[in-house]
């Protein structure tokens, strides 16, 4: 089995690319890392899967080890479906959330704020207490 290494390349720097916008605030930037990430990892998939080879028909005179094996182009077509849902869920939701708020960066949720600072309070509490106990 033969792996190009310039597909190995491609496909790890996509990766890269993509995950660093999936961690970005701005959902059209999440949009795009996940269309990124998705074909990356297709890429990878099917670089991993090894040489092109005969087609999988199985008929008389046919060697088997020349066969391609048709499992990592199937889980790459669904992965592309995947994808493509994915897409159309954060296209929707990035509109919506432009629509709504006029931008479309995530903002900060202000429970969260609340529990992490409510959390932080307590600590404080009790180091205080354990330094006044007897």
């Amino acid at each position: 089995m033969t792996v190009s290494l310039s597909l190995l390349v491609t496909a790890g720097v996509l990766c890269a690319v993509g995950g660093v916008l999936l961690l970005m605030r701005a959902l059209s930037r999440i949009l795009i890392g996940a269309v990124i990430l998705g074909n990356g990892i297709n890429l990878l998939m099917l670089s991993a899967s090894g040489a092109a080879g005969a087609a999988p028909l199985l008929y008389p005179g046919v060697e088997l080890s020349r066969v391609t094996d048709p499992l990592p182009q199937a889980i790459a077509l669904t992965a592309i479906v995947i994808t493509l849902a994915t897409t159309a869920f954060l296209l929707a939701m990035a509109y919506r959330t432009l629509r709504v708020t006029g931008t479309d960066e995530v903002q900060d949720d202000i429970e969260d704020r609340r529990v992490a600072l409510r959390a932080e309070v307590q600590e404080q509490r009790a180091a205080l207490r354990e330094r006044q106990a007897p």
